[in-house]
């Protein structure tokens, strides 16, 4: 039995987070049975970060482990048709969105124009948490960005980061429909995780006014949600 643990939902989506986001896509289009469990202690996750995977008692973390976990496990083929330099193409774009991770998170909980819409989102859905328990994680993830980095940018400073990923994302994808041609990978995947992240959230940040913008990424971003949905239904 394969359970995926997560953030919780938001603004319609699966998780809040881009990463389970991602590995929620990967499972569903791979018709693979899994139970989704939504939780914010993460003191049992590898390495203190959602979002991991129970396989049968096997404890994999790191979005990229869990699905190389898979493809591996359950002799997945979702990925064999790539070539060598679409590979290292696909190891480049998450690596890329491992950094527009950090501005996305910067925006959301960094950001006093948009703290308080996210905030209260969380609220609203979740009844279960508290505005103090979200300061709290708010003081956190404050520490969080000053270590890593992008908590010594001015805002400004920080979006242009995130904008240029967004850039070279839209540029790669093309006309696509997906990253590789007419079928989707994993890499879809991982780009569908952060770009609705963006998209789906009401939340008018300078990274959804970009993805507004762009229509290949809006179409992709639309495609996978058809394509994740009816896979999990």
């Amino acid at each position: 039995m394969i359970t995926l643990y997560s953030y919780p939902q938001l603004f319609g989506l699966e998780d809040n987070n881009p990463y389970g986001l991602k590995v929620f896509a990967f499972l569903t289009m791979n018709g693979l049975s899994f139970e989704h469990r939504h939780v914010l202690d993460t003191s049992a996750a590898p390495r203190g970060q959602l979002p991991y995977l129970d396989d049968d008692g096997k404890i994999i973390g790191d979005s990229d482990a869990i699905i190389a976990h898979l493809k591996q496990r359950y002799q997945l083929t979702l990925d064999d048709a790539l070539d060598a330099d679409q590979q290292s193409t696909d190891l480049l774009l998450r690596r890329t969105l491992d950094d527009l991770y950090w501005v996305m998170s910067y925006s959301r909980w960094r950001d006093d124009r948009f703290w308080p819409i996210f905030r209260d989102a969380l609220l609203a859905q979740h009844p279960q948490l508290t505005a103090d328990a979200l300061e709290k994680a708010r003081r956190y993830n404050f520490e969080r960005y000053h270590y890593q980095g992008i908590g010594r940018y001015e805002p400004e400073a920080a979006y242009s980061r995130g904008l240029a990923d967004l850039r070279a994302v839209s540029r790669l994808l093309g006309n696509g429909p997906f990253i590789f041609g007419a079928e989707a990978t994993s890499a879809d995947a991982g780009l569908y995780g952060f770009i609705a992240s963006i998209y789906f959230y009401d939340i008018d940040t300078l990274l959804k006014r970009y993805v507004l913008t762009q229509e290949n990424l809006v179409n992709h971003c639309g495609a996978m949600r058809k394509r994740v949905k009816r896979a999990a239904d």
